[in-house]
């Protein structure tokens, strides 16, 4: 049988899983690699980050099929 431990860690493990898998992260990541690699560069708010993912998605879609 599993141990306690065991239980409160898959929860956690499955809502990292997809906070990852829907990108809810990827904000977060991208300022922290601004800051880290290029801290001269200005960071773009969220609005303006999800915008310009979104279009760089819509111009090159690589593996989608539409």
């Amino acid at each position: 049988m599993l141990q306690l431990e065991t239980w409160t860690k898959i929860p956690k493990a499955v809502w990292w899983y997809l906070t990852e898998l829907m990108g809810d992260t990827a904000y977060a990541k991208y300022t922290a690699h601004l800051k880290a690699h290029h801290p001269d560069a200005p960071i773009p708010s969220e609005r303006e980050y999800w915008r310009a993912r979104y279009a760089e998605q819509d111009a090159n879609p690589g593996a989608r099929c539409c």
